[in-house]
């Protein structure tokens, strides 16, 4: 399993400057270089700083990726891929951002790496996406824990070329900023991480995954989609938003849409009523199925 990306987490003290961030209880230090960050946590991406090793992984990364989409991966996400650009070798950030804020108004900005959670909803909320700068080793070709340039530029950035997905990125970093004034940012990260990055969706007759996290796993792309093995469920807000989920494995549940605008309108509402309802609602395991319910 490649890993999944940005899903905003707890940050951890470092000096000087900004504090990095890792995933979950994990004691190593993180990858990214953020003595090179600005306040906000964007830096410039270093492009000289790339080998030709490194430009390489890249290529062998999106060919093995790309040839994998067909029948697996949302036409949407499929039509809006020729859009990132270079295939070759890692593309500059400047370059994708002159396609990108004609198409949507969006640009990218380099991390260092995971970011905290106002830093991350405040970039979104300004139609600002983060990318991790640097690229992993060749021997982590088929594994990587922290998400790096080939997860964010190839798993997020296409979709947001979609106008759609545009905007449902912007209105959630909006509401995440209320959602760290109300401390509700767990439960709508557990929306970020079943949507953004492990989202299913319905099309062609068919299930596709739009979600990051599952459209730059070589492995998870199949599973998902089709092994008999995961459930998959209508996407519901309160259930996703009290669903735990598994960093260190492919994912046990799946929630599926049915069209892009069903996910925008589905989070259009304001959800301080729905986060004082779910505080008193114990969470659901990530492998669990509530009395009622039938998988898809």
């Amino acid at each position: 399993m490649m890993s999944t990306a940005a899903t905003p987490t707890s940050s951890h003290a470092h000096a000087p400057g900004v504090a990095p961030v890792v995933y979950g209880q994990a004691d190593r230090p993180p990858r990214g270089d953020y003595s090179r960050a600005s306040d906000d946590y964007t830096c410039a991406q270093d492009y000289d700083a790339y080998t030709e090793a490194d430009h390489d992984t890249y290529r062998r990364l999106y060919e093995r990726q790309s040839a994998l989409l067909p029948g697996l991966a949302s036409q949407h996400f499929i039509d809006a891929l020729p859009s990132l650009g270079a295939k070759d070798r890692i593309p500059r950030f400047e370059e994708v951002n002159e396609r990108l804020r004609r198409a949507t108004g969006w640009e990218i900005v380099g991390v260092p790496g995971l970011i905290p959670e106002v830093p991350f909803f405040s970039l979104l909320a300004n139609r600002k996406f983060p990318v991790t700068d640097w690229i992993r080793k060749p021997e982590e070709f088929e594994y990587i824990v922290e998400p790096d340039v080939f997860h964010d530029l190839f798993g997020h950035v296409p979709l947001l070329f979609n106008p759609v997905i545009a905007d449902y990125i912007q209105a959630y970093g909006q509401g995440g900023l209320k959602a760290a004034e109300l401390g509700a940012c767990e439960m709508l990260s557990r929306l970020y991480w079943y949507t953004i990055e492990f989202g299913l969706i319905r099309e062609q007759g068919g299930l596709r995954a739009y979600g990051a996290g599952i459209l730059s796993s070589s492995g998870e792309l199949n599973y998902s989609v089709r092994s008999p093995e995961p459930q998959r469920l209508p996407l519901s807000l309160e259930r996703a938003m009290r669903t735990l989920y598994k960093i260190d494995s492919y994912q046990h549940t799946y929630f599926v849409i049915d069209d892009l605008q069903q996910l925008f309108d589905l989070t259009a509402a304001d959800f301080e009523p729905l986060y004082r309802q779910l505080r008193d609602q114990p969470t659901v395991a990530a492998d669990a199925l509530l009395p009622g319910e039938v998988a898809l």
